[in-house]
């Protein structure tokens, strides 16, 4: 069966083509020169794009598939978290065309594709295992039961690490989107050249917290600001940061793995993308002997292959997506 997959949670549009959980086209769209003047991501500027974004889109990912509309047997779409007029853009479109050409079509949590993306590389893990989601709306470990089955272990409390990156990046007056920038300055740099908090919080706790760590980021770069001849690079402050964020990643989702007895971890998010964070689970994996999995780069970051995987599973099992259904901002997922 063909699986087509919609995804517009943010200012991503996204489509693609899936058969037999293999991927046969992967199409998206950026908005980042868009939203790049205001520093940050306009909802509104974001939605009237993903209007004129999402038929080309998804035609695009149809041809590079090599198939036509009429061979497709289930639309997948994100119904949430995310902006709201975002997401009303590309579920309305995928239920208007689900209606039109009688094709079923199936819901999908954000969250859950992000869990479930690692199936879409070559070292796809088994059940149970644990997910990092790691973005710039969520910092969340889960245990991945099955396809559909996930359990919320821990959240962050304030500040998601992708949000941390993106604020710091402001700090430095480095442009939207800031947070990769932040990553690659952070290559160059010396991780130990700072030592910034590390927010344990309880002593078993997995929630996360990182606003403490983006004022003591911010009170060190007015510091170095003040001084003739700064202490220390912009890359090591970079890569200071990014450490102490990295640090914590890592050690709340060993300690998930030690209590739940679970001896795989997978990552997803774009902030699983982060080289740093990357080689660092995998060294602390190997330390540990647990399993480490990592989806493809290219679809660590928002992208509706995942969405298409997530909504196969999910219409296997609780089937077609009810005809009163509508978006969410706030997953139910936690």
């Amino acid at each position: 069966m063909f699986i087509l997959g919609i995804e517009s949670s943010c200012d991503d549009t996204a489509a693609a083509i899936l058969a037999d959980d293999r991927v046969l086209s992967s199409v998206l769209t950026s908005q980042d020169a868009i939203h790049s003047p205001y520093g940050g991501i306009v909802p509104e500027l974001a939605s009237r794009r993903h209007l004129q974004a999402v038929v080309p889109v998804v035609a695009e990912a149809l041809r590079r598939a090599e198939i036509n509309l009429v061979e497709v047997g289930l639309i997948a779409v994100t119904r949430g978290p995310g902006l709201v007029g975002s997401l009303l853009v590309g579920f309305s479109y995928a239920r208007a065309l689900a209606h039109v050409r009688r094709i079923p079509l199936v819901g999908v949590d954000h969250m859950a594709g992000h869990i479930l993306s690692t199936f879409l590389g070559e070292d796809p893990p088994s059940f149970p295992y644990l997910a990092l989601i790691v973005s710039g709306g969520n910092s969340s470990i889960y245990l991945a039961e099955d396809y559909c089955r996930f359990r919320l272990l821990g959240r962050t409390r304030d500040d998601a690490a992708g949000e941390a990156f993106d604020k710091v990046a402001k700090l430095l007056d480095i442009p939207y989107p800031g947070g990769p920038q932040v990553a690659a300055l952070a290559a160059g740099g010396n991780r130990q050249a700072i030592r910034f908090p590390r927010a344990r919080l309880a002593e078993d706790s997995l929630d996360f917290s990182f606003s403490g760590l983006k004022t003591a980021v911010r009170n060190e770069i007015f510091q170095q600001r003040q001084q003739d001849q700064p202490s220390c690079t912009l890359a090591d402050l970079c890569a200071s940061f990014q450490e102490a964020v990295v640090e914590v990643l890592v050690d709340k989702t060993v300690l998930a793995a030690r209590q739940t007895g679970v001896s795989r971890v997978a990552i997803g998010g774009g902030v699983s993308a982060n080289e740093r964070l990357r080689t660092a689970f995998t060294d602390r994996c190997r330390q540990e002997g647990l399993r480490f999995h990592a989806p493809p780069r290219q679809y660590s970051t928002d992208n509706a292959a995942m969405i298409a995987f997530a909504g196969w599973h999910s219409y296997q099992q609780q089937g077609p997506l009810p005809a009163d259904a509508d978006v969410y901002s706030r997953s139910p997922l936690g």
